[in-house]
């Protein structure tokens, strides 16, 4: 019997604790906190280091029971708990408690995730990586304002100092796969915009895309203008050469702000538009082109160099240009890029 009573006791401790964590982030909620501050009060609250993830940035916000930035190395997570909206698991919450959890910890945390995903549904960001293409567009208009660009990319979960790359994708393959692959672990969105894919990232490996995909990726720090390389460069992209960045394009680059009129009007540009109706000729041209040597062109089209050799030569007869002469390779490389954009 005084064992039953001891029990009762406790279960009576143990509910007034919860009913105390349960209207403790209910009045955190009514106040409309963002995710620092549900932080730090959960810490002090758990009398130990708090921490929150959100997978759709990659950010992590910890702090500790003294109510400052937990700004050292992760401990132990002595207790975790997922953060789900809407079916989807979209982060997670811990404590970093040393020792064994104590008997509320999980409870604080299942209120804490609660709370942390309506933040999130109230606040953003976007949860899926595909994302409104209105707000992408937003984003890399030229034409935005400041303010509504701010505002875009915090709806789409990037922070306001976050350093933001910009990727053009032409491919069939879905949109929100391939910015995934992108950018691993890390926030990433993407959206079609006229016509094209638009990858938003913090950090981009184009390494990691399939090889039938064609990217071009943007090097300003303003999204409007790195939207508008990438598009450039994307240009550029061809199965030799799948993903081009507008870093590397150098003086190139330029041939993208002449006049498609007075391209096509250039004689080796159009020279090289009527042999590329002869994909095979487009191809050995592309080779040369790439790499400045017979021997090495031939490795790339897996035939001989022999072979290759008459191909160049035939190929120079045609366009009306010495290839094999530095100043001819110059000249049908910087055709073969004009021609390019315009086909492109």
């Amino acid at each position: 019997m005084d064992a039953l009573v001891v029990r009762l006791s406790q279960l009576d401790v143990e509910a007034a604790g919860a009913l105390r964590v349960v209207q403790f982030y209910d009045t955190l909620m009514r106040r409309r906190v963002d995710l620092p501050a549900l932080a730090r009060a959960s810490a002090g609250l758990a009398g130990c280091a708090a921490g929150i993830l959100l997978h759709g940035t990659g950010r992590t916000t910890r702090f500790g029971a003294d109510g400052r930035e937990a700004s050292g190395t992760e401990q132990p997570r002595s207790t975790a708990v997922p953060v789900v909206l809407d079916g989807e698991e979209i982060g997670a919450v811990w404590l970093e408690r040393p020792g064994p959890p104590r008997p509320l910890d999980e409870l604080l945390l299942d209120r804490l995730a609660i709370a942390v995903a309506a933040v999130v549904e109230r606040y953003g960001p976007a949860r899926t990586t595909m994302a409104d293409p209105a707000l992408v567009e937003l984003v890399v208009s030229a034409s935005t304002e400041d303010a509504a660009r701010e505002r875009a990319l915090r709806l789409l979960g990037f922070a306001p100092d976050t350093r933001l790359h910009v990727v053009a994708v032409r491919s069939e393959r879905p949109l929100d796969r391939l910015a995934a692959l992108l950018c691993p672990g890390r926030p990433a969105k993407a959206a079609p915009v006229g016509g094209v894919g638009v990858v938003l990232a913090a950090a981009v490996d184009p390494a990691a895309l399939p090889a039938d995909v064609r990217a071009g990726v943007g090097a300003a720090a303003a999204p409007d203008r790195c939207w508008r390389e990438a598009g450039v460069a994307l240009r550029f992209a061809t199965a030799g050469r799948p993903v081009v960045r507008y870093a590397d394009l150098g003086a190139v680059a330029l041939l993208a702000e002449i006049a498609p009129e007075r391209l096509r009007a250039n004689p080796d540009v159009a020279a090289v538009a009527l042999l590329a109706t002869t994909p095979a000729d487009l191809e050995t041209l592309d080779a040369y082109c790439r790499t400045g040597s017979v021997r090495r062109a031939a490795e790339l089209l897996h035939l001989h160099h022999s072979s290759v050799a008459r191909r160049v030569e035939q190929l120079g007869a045609a366009v009306g240009i010495r290839l094999t002469d530095p100043d001819g390779l110059l000249r049908a490389r910087m055709a073969l890029a004009a021609w390019r954009l315009l086909d492109g």
